[in-house]
């Protein structure tokens, strides 16, 4: 199974990052996930079920020691992984 990831921390701070933005941003971007796109407002990722789920698990714990007073996110079934 392919899952989709969306999410954001806050408090937001438009002027720069806040620490648990950046974290929760380099565990996304460390995970072994496709189609990454990180943002200023949001940020989403695929890859495989089990990927998707560990990096989620480790960007919530992160993102929480690191600041964060809410984490927001989505997750979506998008297909099958070939056989």
């Amino acid at each position: 199974m392919r899952l989709r990831v969306e999410f954001t921390t806050e408090p937001f701070d438009l002027d720069e990052a806040p620490a648990h933005a950046v974290v929760a941003r380099e565990v996304i971007q460390a995970a072994d996930l496709d189609a990454v796109d990180v943002g200023p407002f949001g940020n989403t990722a695929e890859g495989g079920a089990d990927q998707v789920l560990t990096a989620v698990g480790s960007l919530l714990s992160k993102a929480l020691a690191s600041g964060a007073t809410r984490v927001s996110l989505q997750v979506n079934v998008i297909g099958e992984d070939a056989p």
